[in-house]
């Protein structure tokens, strides 16, 4: 990582000749691009370091143009001689997703979705104009074989992640039929692609702004607004989809300068709307089944219920046979009941104990309950903040230490690998009625590592399990002050 922020440094250095106060890695994503918060006395800008430069030059090409027509995206103001840093404008760390968590389904958060679908609008009709589709990413239109690209998705990651019996001919055929069907739209514009709540920047103005639209490319605008209704993590109300929906086809209207067949245009969205679920369920299957992402699988369970819902209200008009059989499948009790964590009661006995200590001055905790046992992980492998003058009086309590933990060491691969383990144990104690469990973690001086990954793990069950937490720091009376 190190050098990845000294290649960024020469880079800034040759876009401005303003010091850098501090630069903040963000958090990464779905994607393998690194980002980066850039400070200086007068601004702040966003560096993206991605090794994918065909990735890189799709965006910042977007981004020129979108420019053009004063659309809501960023304005590139730097690029590297190869490509593979980019410098752009920051809009701040607030998503729409943020404001939704942060204020429910408020008045507020309604009006900055009408007006984030108002602002898609405009990108897809008036980006449209000005994009040369050669430059695009991977295909140039999202027609049969971007849709079939996504139904694999789904297949390959997810469904045969499932280990149930299907007849894969039979499946391939109806794919082949329903992305003929779905290929045949009457409405083609610049298709953002990964439209989610998550890409949307709300400024302090309550302006919204787009960022990560590298995968665009020229497609149906219904596929667009799905994918943000119907976003999993956000779960917006069925009235509020609707209601966003008509919301949307008015601003679509006076954009085009034409009155849209609204029943036509429905009825391709929710066959959008299908391979779109199934595109995420893919996503999700990825991230979270073979790359072990805990965020991932947590929003499965949510990704099948809005599956659920499109099955039970929705026909595509198309005889599918074996494509109806997997959706079924999928949406099952028994598949829904395999990602939906066992989840604590108020009658629930066990107290999962969480500690952070100093193997050093405390030596291993004793587990007084008459339980016993218990984990202990040794967190003296991921890179001591301690080493650093600017962190010895900090603890894994304090934002810096976080950012440096979270941005310049494995720790997340380190306690993605913790909460596999625990989570087996924990939804067997809650299944069996057990009364206790211990998990320790330990480091050299109890302050920072062991601390932090401690905070971590009772906020990981506290939020999928809904079980007890004693959450202790040992070693907090010996912190460095």
């Amino acid at each position: 990582m190190q050098v990845e922020i000294d290649e960024i440094k020469k880079v800034f250095a040759q876009f401005s000749k303003l010091p850098l106060t501090k630069i903040d890695r963000l958090p990464q994503a779905g994607s393998e691009r690194h980002y980066f918060r850039l400070h200086t006395s007068a601004a702040t800008y966003i560096a993206t370091y991605g090794v994918n430069i065909k990735e890189n030059e799709a965006f910042i090409y977007f981004s020129n143009q979108f420019q053009l027509q004063q659309l809501s995206t960023p304005q590139i103001l730097y690029c590297s001689a190869d490509n593979k840093i980019y410098i752009q404008q920051d809009f701040g760390d607030v998503s729409l997703l943020k404001q939704l968590e942060e204020n429910g389904f408020s008045d507020p958060i309604y009006l900055l979705y009408k007006k984030s679908l108002q602002q898609l609008a405009q990108l897809q009709i008036k980006g449209d104009e000005v994009i040369d589709y050669s430059k695009c990413l991977t295909n140039a239109e999202f027609g049969k074989q971007a849709i079939l690209a996504d139904l694999l998705y789904f297949k390959y990651y997810f469904l045969d992640a499932l280990r149930r019996p299907y007849d894969k001919q039979k499946l391939l055929n109806d794919f082949d039929a329903l992305s003929d069907f779905l290929s045949q739209t009457e409405y083609k514009y610049f298709m953002f692609r990964d439209f989610q709540s998550r890409n949307i920047m709300v400024t302090p103005d309550n302006e919204v702004h787009f960022i990560d639209y590298q995968g665009g490319m020229k497609g149906a605008p219904q596929y667009d607004v799905a994918s943000l209704l119907w976003q999993a993590k956000a779960n917006l109300p069925d009235e509020w989809k609707q209601s966003l929906l008509d919301d949307y086809t008015d601003a679509l209207e006076k954009l085009i300068n034409r009155l849209v067949d609204r029943d036509l245009f429905k009825s391709q969205y929710n066959g959008y709307l299908l391979i779109r679920l199934l595109q995420v369920l893919g996503a999700y299957g990825f991230r979270g089944l073979f790359e072990r992402k805990a965020h991932f699988l947590t929003s499965i369970p949510l990704a099948l219920q809005n599956l659920q819902w499109f099955i039970n209200h929705h026909s595509l008009g198309l005889a599918l046979p074996e494509f109806t059989k997997v959706l079924e499948l999928c949406t099952s009790e028994e598949v829904r009941k395999e990602f939906t964590p066992l989840q604590a009661t108020a009658d629930t006995p066990l107290i999962v104990a969480v500690n952070s200590f100093s193997f050093i001055q405390n030596g291993y905790p004793k587990d007084e309950t008459k339980n016993g046992g218990g984990f202990v992980f040794d967190m003296r492998g991921i890179l001591n903040p301690g080493r650093f003058d600017e962190y010895k009086h900090l603890s894994g309590l304090d934002k810096p230490v976080k950012d440096f933990l979270e941005q310049r060491t494995k720790m997340p691969d380190f306690l993605n690998s913790v909460y596999s383990m625990i989570d087996i144990s924990v939804e067997e104690y809650i299944r069996r009625d057990f009364e206790n469990l211990v998990i320790n973690f330990g480091c050299t001086g109890g302050q920072h590592r062991s601390v932090y990954a401690a905070e971590a793990i009772a906020r990981h069950l506290r939020n999928k399990f809904k079980v007890k937490i004693e959450l202790t720091h040992l070693n907090q009376n010996n912190w460095k002050h």
